[in-house]
């Protein structure tokens, strides 16, 4: 066992009573404003459509997509100061309006090199799953969660908050649900001042590490399932890390304890908060709303949704898993998770044989 496996959990005494900035926000509040909405204007619009162009008549594999072949003279620009504010600031924005010709035709493959290329100017895309996508289809194709091989996103269930594997999760809406389906998010660090302030001794049992299940996509010489803490206080900075119903199931492991009765209680009372609409805000993605949000300041929810029964109709998202080279120090304990902590190539998974590549088959 390493002596990161092994460290104990972290004094609060280490940590502010409460931590300012601007990710420690709460929803009612920031849903009033509209300053977290960007909206694409015509002539990025058509820059984008003219990269889009220039790399398909290339006929590369978008899985190998570099911003220099995906040129966005003025929009670029802009991405990087949108990622600022993901990363150092509020930790999401939503980009609305890319209505290229592609979305309205149902042109799956130009609107993923669309995306690709978008988030090339953002980061490095990883892997998110077992099988190298790239390129993610959140679509519910009939599973459950209760199979401890399937993830939530390919169902139609509730979420519940929770962060993804990486530093940075983007989103492109291409269709909606017939209802439901709405997107939440919640700053953790909102989380940890309301726990800290009502209950610190709860607030501290989330700095100790804790089984997650990996959901049978095991990396090479690793267990099943991975120990961080929920929360970890690391160069000035909260990071979270959290999957409640993959914690719960990473029980089913012979070699994983139970949890104590005072996990539970500190899981129940994170959970109670971040469902609380005092702390958390919603939003409808809408067809060409790009979301991006900061995987270590806030955590993502999606209600669940009834879909339309015609196959063209249903609801379908397409999602990256980014690593942006200015991404914030993590502590040495994620890399258990993240199989590197070097900004810029780190998170996602890979195991044995993963290749990395782009599905335009959702299933």
């Amino acid at each position: 066992m390493s002596a990161e496996e092994t460290a104990p959990s972290t004094d609060l005494s280490q940590i502010p009573a409460q931590i300012p900035g601007p990710a420690a926000w709460y929803g009612p509040a920031m849903a009033q404003s509209d300053g977290w909405i960007e909206h694409i204007t015509q002539a990025e619009l058509e820059e984008v459509e003219a990269a889009v162009r220039r790399f398909a008549e290339t006929g590369e594999d978008p899985a190998h997509l570099r911003s220099e072949a995906f040129p966005l003279p003025s929009l670029a620009a802009r991405l990087r100061r949108v990622l600022a504010e993901v990363l150092d600031g509020r930790g999401f924005v939503l980009l609305r309006g890319l209505r290229g010709p592609w979305l309205d035709r149902g042109d799956l493959r130009a609107a993923a090199i669309a995306f690709l290329g978008i988030g090339s100017h953002l980061g490095s895309a990883r892997s998110q799953n077992a099988r190298g996508h790239i390129l993610g289809h959140v679509k519910d194709l009939g599973l459950s969660s209760q199979d401890p091989s399937v993830r939530i996103y390919q169902t139609r269930e509730r979420q519940t908050f929770h962060t993804d594997s990486c530093d940075v999760v983007a989103l492109l809406c291409l269709r909606t649900a017939r209802a439901g389906g709405l997107s939440a998010l919640v700053s953790s660090v909102t989380l940890y001042n309301e726990m800290r302030r009502a209950r610190p001794d709860l607030a501290e049992a989330l700095f100790a590490p804790i089984e997650t299940d990996r959901r049978s996509e095991v990396p090479a010489g690793e267990r099943p399932y991975f120990r961080i803490p929920v929360l970890s206080w690391h160069a000035g900075l909260l990071s979270a890390i959290y999957q409640r119903q993959y914690i719960e199931s990473a029980r089913r492991f012979p070699d994983v304890p139970p949890l104590t009765a005072r996990q539970i209680e500190a899981l129940d009372l994170f959970d109670a908060l971040a469902n609380d609409p005092a702390l958390h805000m919603t939003m409808e993605l809408r067809p060409g709303d790009i979301q991006l949000v900061h995987n270590h300041a806030l955590l993502h929810d999606r209600t669940a949704f009834e879909d339309w029964p015609e196959p063209d109709r249903k609801r379908h998202l397409l999602r990256l898993w980014l690593a942006p080279p200015g991404a914030r120090p993590l502590p040495p304990v994620f890399r258990e998770r993240y199989g590197s902590l070097t900004p810029g190539d780190r998170g996602g998974i890979v195991v044995p044989g993963t290749r990395l590549h782009v599905p335009l088959d959702p299933a």
